[in-house]
């Protein structure tokens, strides 16, 4: 299951209390103070671990919280410090604090990590109070309580190129043939369920990551079909290719191109002006010549025939991408 948002607590651990001890030695009748300080409480981190991909594993665990400091002892022993507790989050989580929407972190790369919760500092032993005028200090102070927030998780797959259009345009067909990534592909519409990654290999040991997002249909930005949930996820993407049904059994390719860059727009407009290909495909069809003709007439831009079900066109497509990504 593929999980890209969630909602946590965590609670840094509480400080250890600090300690009233005195000496007691042999022939020293009037011993010192000797209470030692409580340790830190532990601190709740998130880290960027590429070996996690999702945020499934945060499903049944709600309460991520650090460990508590021990506390103060005599001899001047200071109480142990409470152990980290790390969350393992996959690269390109955006962390927040959701009770004051204010952005935390984004974790863009590998092995980033940020302290979400600290833990509270440790209370100070009677030691700490002794002076000329007060040589038996009965006095020391409690742990400080750790930090608590609410976190609101939310993850952007970090790709190059994003891959969007309509349910059926072949999509998950053409990021089969580019990719080792195996999406699932039918006959009918919304098949891809959640986005899929897959690394797109060149001639001369170049590479780009592609996205391939569920489809889009009009009024998706209410939630209609799977809605536009999963566009979180080209956000960060430097190209859009937007792949069109050139012979579509509901409607033409023409309406649908504009019902797809109407709903990026509404979606995010900052989405909507990032440079995008426009792709057609299903060139394999009868009567797709004919269709082409009119479709790129009526866009009036540069438009890239491919049939990804036979190859064509697919040489030209990547090196094109390239060519937008290393300009």
């Amino acid at each position: 299951m593929f999980i890209d948002e969630a909602e946590i607590l965590v609670f840094g651990g509480d400080g250890g209390n600090g300690c009233v001890s005195f000496r007691r030695e042999r022939f020293v009748p009037y011993g010192g103070p000797d209470g030692g300080d409580g340790g830190r409480g532990g601190s709740v981190y998130c880290l960027a671990d590429p070996s996690v991909n999702t945020l499934m594993h945060l499903a049944g665990t709600h309460h991520w919280r650090g460990e508590r400091g021990g506390n103060g002892r005599g001899k001047n022993q200071h109480g142990r410090n409470g152990r980290d507790a790390s969350i393992p989050l996959p690269p390109g989580t955006v962390i927040r604090d959701a009770d004051h929407d204010v952005l935390l972190k984004d974790l863009v790369h590998p092995g980033e990590r940020v302290c979400v919760a600290g833990g509270g500092r440790g209370g100070w032993g009677n030691a700490h109070f002794a002076s000329p005028t007060q040589q038996a200090p009965r006095q020391a102070t409690p742990g400080e309580p750790g930090q608590k927030r609410r976190l609101h998780l939310e993850l952007k797959l970090i790709a190059d190129v994003g891959l969007v259009g309509r349910p059926n345009a072949g999509k998950s067909t053409l990021l089969r043939r580019l990719s080792a990534a195996r999406p699932k592909v039918a006959a009918y519409p919304f098949t891809t369920l959640e986005p899929v990654l897959g690394i797109v290999q060149l001639p001369g040991e170049r590479r780009f990551v592609l996205a391939d997002l569920p489809g889009l249909i009009e009024g998706a930005h209410r939630g209609v079909g799977l809605g536009d949930a999963f566009l979180r996820h080209i956000e960060r993407t430097r190209l859009v290719v937007h792949m069109v049904d050139i012979r579509p059994l509901d409607g033409d390719p023409i309406r649908h191109y504009h019902v797809v860059n109407e709903e990026l727009r509404k979606y995010s407009p900052a989405l909507a002006e990032k440079p995008q290909i426009v792709v057609a495909n299903k060139m394999d069809l009868t009567g797709s010549q004919d269709s082409l003709r009119e479709f790129a007439q009526a866009l009036g831009r540069e438009v890239i025939a491919t049939s990804a079900v036979t190859g064509a066109g697919l040489e030209a497509l990547t090196e094109r991408i390239w060519q937008v990504l290393n300009p």
